[in-house]
């Protein structure tokens, strides 16, 4: 029973595997015939495309035919209207060949008639020559010599009455435009009548003061002295000390320092030193404000810091009594108001104006004039050449070639000699101007003196049979140590000695 049972089992499983292959041809078969229907449709599909994309390009190809003829018979219709174009320029360039030949050849017929005519006036011209030549005595070259002198002379006459007209008009209109350009700036300038000294004097609060100043065997003002470079002279005088000095800077640190031991009270040498350190630095810093305050009322910014130091020790120098930065920085204002009223630039003006006698902070260390030491200081530190040009050029030192040099120099004069400028009275200034040329004077072989540019320059003219070239280089020196050695005055003086020939002559 099992058996059959298995064997059934076997059966099943046999026919299963059997009814699988079967279906599986089946369906195999089916795909195959559906594979070939469809490659058959493609290719019927692909013949259609082919048939389509080929009449597709005949058509496209006899459209480019057919535009490349409708092209070809455009281009062929405007060659032909391009040869027409040119055949009739040929004829017409073929007729005016011959109008231009008929032309010339008229012309020359002209020209030949010309010259023949002129031919005969040039005869008919030289006869009448000739016959008024006859007639006059004179020749043609002579009458025209005797003409052009005449003509030449009257010209001459009358361009000499213009120009002596055209000098006198512009002359009197320079003077007149002059004058009302200063006094217009004048007017628009408003200054101190007095002017500012430096202190010279410290006030005592007793006469108890004046000893501890002098300390025990004068071992305190000793100290104050050595420590300031300065003179103190306590004398009589009640209740005050009198600094003396050459140097202001030192004058000043003196004057500070002195006036705050005499606040402070404790007096000895060790607080010496420290109270004249701090008035060094105090009158440093009163230095660099007052030369910041002076460029920012003139207007003038971006100055150098060296520059602005050494306008500020100009706050305690003085020129005849007139305070030298006061003075600057007036004749800044004044400069930048006449070059305003001329067109100049205005801004340089008052520039030039402030640092023109810059070179008084240092004179007393360098050698020179102040005006050719502060052009060299604004070279230096400023880079401005037409400024170091004005400076240099504004009392004469240079030969003034700007008009910035006359606007410096005119802004100097002005502020220097308005009234109440200077502490100097007239007769001060004529004996000191005298004295000046009677000393260039007193030497042998000095024929003239003349004291020129307000004292700060004599100039001697000496007997040329007398004085040689070199006597006159040592003539120069000799009247100089003598100016030095008699006469006090500011800045330095130049002398200067002319020696000249002259040779004359008369032809018999």
């Amino acid at each position: 029973m099992e058996s059959y049972v298995y064997v059934l089992i076997v059966l099943v499983f046999i026919l299963s595997g059997l009814g699988g292959y079967f279906a599986r041809q089946l369906i195999a078969i089916q795909q195959i015939r559906s594979a070939r229907k469809e490659v058959e449709r493609l290719l019927v599909d692909a013949e259609a495309k082919h048939k389509e994309v080929l009449h597709e390009a005949k058509e496209e190809a006899a459209r480019v035919r057919n535009a490349a003829e409708a092209a070809n018979k455009e281009h062929r219709v405007e060659l032909q209207r391009l040869e027409n174009r040119l055949t009739q320029k040929e004829q017409s360039l073929e007729h005016k060949s011959e109008s231009v030949a008929h032309y010339e050849r008229d012309l020359n017929a002209k020209e030949k008639n010309i010259e023949r005519i002129k031919t005969e006036l040039e005869g008919l011209k030289k006869k009448e020559i000739e016959r008024l030549e006859a007639l006059s005595g004179v020749s043609s070259d002579e009458a025209k010599q005797f003409l052009l002198q005449a003509i030449e002379h009257e010209v001459t006459e009358e361009a000499s009455r213009k120009v002596r007209l055209w000098e006198s008009q512009v002359r009197e209109e320079a003077e007149k435009r002059a004058q009302e350009i200063l006094a217009t700036t004048v007017q628009r300038c408003t200054t101190d009548v007095v002017a500012e000294i430096t202190v010279s004097t410290v006030p005592l609060p007793s006469d108890e003061m004046k000893g501890r100043l002098i300390g025990r065997e004068g071992r305190n003002i000793r100290a104050l002295e050595q420590a300031t470079g300065v003179d103190l002279i306590i004398d009589d005088t009640p209740e005050a000390v009198t600094i003396s000095g050459f140097d202001p800077l030192r004058r000043e640190v003196a004057r500070v320092a002195l006036t705050k031991l005499i606040l402070d009270g404790r007096i000895h040498p060790a607080r010496i030193e420290e109270v004249v350190e701090k008035a060094n630095a105090e009158v440093e810093t009163t230095i660099r404000n007052e030369g910041e305050q002076a460029a920012y009322e003139t207007g003038i910014p971006g100055l150098h810091p060296e520059l602005i130091k050494l306008l500020g020790k100009l706050k305690f120098r003085t020129s005849y009594g007139q305070n030298v930065l006061m003075h600057s920085i007036e004749v800044s204002h004044l400069a930048g108001m006449l070059a305003e009223e001329i067109g100049a630039n205005a801004a340089e003006a008052r520039k030039a104006g402030l640092l023109h006698d810059i070179g008084k902070a240092v004179d007393s260390d360098v050698e020179g004039p102040h005006a050719l030491i502060g052009a060299n200081m604004v070279k230096q530190w400023d880079k401005s050449p037409q400024i170091a040009s004005a400076i240099a050029e504004h009392h004469g030192e240079a030969p003034t070639t700007s008009v910035l040099g006359f606007i410096v120099a005119a802004a100097d004069a002005i502020s220097g000699s308005r009234p109440g400028a200077r502490r100097e009275s007239l007769e001060q200034y004529l004996k000191r101007v005298k004295d000046l040329e009677d000393i260039a004077g007193s030497f042998p072989g000095v024929e003239k003196t003349f004291a020129i540019q307000a004292g700060r320059e004599v100039r001697i003219m000496v007997k040329p049979e007398e004085i040689d070239d070199l006597t006159a280089v040592r003539l120069a020196r000799d009247i100089s140590k003598k100016i030095e050695d008699t006469l006090s005055y500011p800045g330095q003086i130049k002398v200067v000695v002319v020696r000249e020939t002259t040779a004359i002559d008369y032809a018999k």
